[in-house]
């Protein structure tokens, strides 16, 4: 019953492609590739110039977040945020699609769709299966930019699907709220590095519950189904009922649990922003749990 209230979280590729055919993108529904990649791999944004789906604009998420902040990709202002989208044609009226164009079928694609939420927009949705999928099953790309009509957007931030330092340091000895760290198991455990870090030892906050984020997706890159996603949830022991709170590296693919557990009913799942980058930065030694530095990290 609860999941038949809230709104779709993903629409399929054949949707979109019917809704491009038939001329429906406008002010009533916009489309983003939120696509980014690690410097020195891909290009997010030449790709984008070279090839995306017909009327989607390029959401940049080095530009939508707080620049001053000396963690990574730490949310903008209401004010940044309402901007930057105001400016890619998107309202409060309009139903948001987002893509990303990674191999994995979706990445940063749920971090754009929870940003959306934490500022008060429900209506957005992630593309199942993402461009890799697109391109696949042959639907029209083009390389023309996307020219959107500037729109109105109020943002509003919602700050129960938002933690900050503060609030997951209490939460360590109030215990309120499971704690479930999103990054593959090795990161987690501190037994491998963390990617393209410089001073930033891996490892994970005391008491947290590893679900590596690539095990929501089918090796096609869709989404699994929420039977098999609530039955992960279960394995893990972690309750869908009770507040939950998702975790990462710097609140990326911490989002993948959040759209996870929305799938399988639970819309309220919050994201620590700064994560793991800032809770090692910042946080007691002794709440930073790693099996590679004799069992600190």
């Amino acid at each position: 019953m609860v999941q038949q209230m809230l709104y779709r979280a993903l629409v399929s590729t054949k949707w979109l492609a019917e809704s491009v055919r038939s001329g429906k993108l406008g002010p009533g529904l916009r489309v983003l590739d939120a696509s980014w990649y690690s410097p020195g791999t891909r290009q997010a944004r030449k790709e984008y110039l070279e090839r995306h789906v017909p009327g989607a604009s390029f959401f940049d998420i080095e530009e939508c977040r707080d620049t001053a902040s000396p963690y990574e990709m730490m949310l903008p202002s209401e004010a940044g945020f309402a901007d930057y989208v105001g400016r890619l044609g998107i309202s409060n009226d309009t139903h948001v699609v987002v893509y990303d164009g990674d191999h994995l079928g979706s990445f940063y694609a749920p971090r754009v769709w929870w940003m959306f939420r934490v500022f008060g927009h429900r209506t957005v949705s992630v593309l199942n299966g993402g461009f890799r999928n697109w391109l696949k099953e042959g639907h029209p790309v083009t390389s023309e930019p996307s020219c959107p009509e500037p729109a109105v957007f109020k943002a509003t931030l919602d700050r129960s699907l938002f933690k900050t330092y503060e609030q997951v340091l209490e939460n360590l000895e109030s215990k309120r709220f499971q704690l479930v760290d999103s990054r593959a198991q090795g990161r987690y455990l501190g037994t491998e590095p963390e990617p393209d870090a410089v001073g930033l030892d891996s490892g994970h906050i005391r008491g947290s519950i590893n679900m590596p984020f690539m095990n929501f997706l089918t090796e096609d890159g869709f989404e699994k189904s929420p039977e098999e996603l609530c039955a992960m949830f279960q394995a893990k022991k972690v309750d869908l009922t009770q507040p939950l709170i998702a975790t990462c590296r710097k609140g990326v693919t911490a989002c993948h649990i959040a759209l996870a557990a929305y799938l399988c009913g639970k819309p309220d799942v919050a994201v620590y922003d700064g994560s793991w980058f800032e809770w090692f930065h910042r946080a007691p030694p002794e709440t930073r749990v790693s099996q590679g530095k004799g069992g600190k990290a």
